[in-house]
């Protein structure tokens, strides 16, 4: 229950952030296609030296990393048809065959019908998602941000002692 409510306080405290919203959805989206991909692919390798390298939230990632794997879990079945329907299209064998001529695409391990399902529902869903996190994140900060900030749940949080124990870690190091 404590771990919970400790991503939750991040998640408020990174929603009320200097970060800004693309910065925040950036994350969300690039924690989201990990998610929803199996775990040891090539191309995650890649999302999360996007996800270093790239100005994005780190917490937003870890977020919707957690929140995506247990949808990915439920919806692997889906995947495998869709990657099914994707390697076995007439209109792409051309593509593929060539494709996996080249020992770097083999890599990607998208000759796996989840692997291929999967990286292209999640490449498909970055389309909505990420301009609706950055709407959602400005109409938090607009209009919700100091509802929450009066729940007697986030003041007693805030008047614990593992709050100001954080607070006092995050003074040194300079957050």
């Amino acid at each position: 229950m404590l771990i919970i409510l400790k991503y939750i306080a991040k998640l408020l405290k990174a929603l009320s952030s200097e970060a800004s919203p693309p910065q925040l959805a950036g994350g969300f989206v690039l924690g989201m296609i990990i998610g929803l991909t199996p775990f040891f692919s090539f191309h995650n390798l890649i999302i999360a030296a996007l996800i270093i390298v790239l100005k994005v939230n780190i917490g937003m990632a870890i977020l919707a990393f957690l929140i995506f794997s247990g949808i990915a879990y439920l919806a692997d079945p889906a995947f495998h048809n869709f990657g099914t329907w994707l390697l076995e299209n007439d209109n792409y064998q051309s593509l593929w065959i060539s494709l996996y001529d080249n020992e770097w695409w083999a890599m990607t391990r998208f000759y796996n019908t989840v692997v291929i399902g999967s990286f292209f529902v999640a490449l498909f869903l970055t389309i909505p998602v990420f301009p609706s996190v950055i709407l959602f994140v400005k109409q938090y900060r607009k209009h919700i941000h100091e509802r929450v900030q009066k729940l007697k749940i986030v003041k007693v949080l805030k008047g614990s002692k593992l709050y100001s124990i954080y607070k006092g870690v995050n003074r040194v190091r300079g957050k």
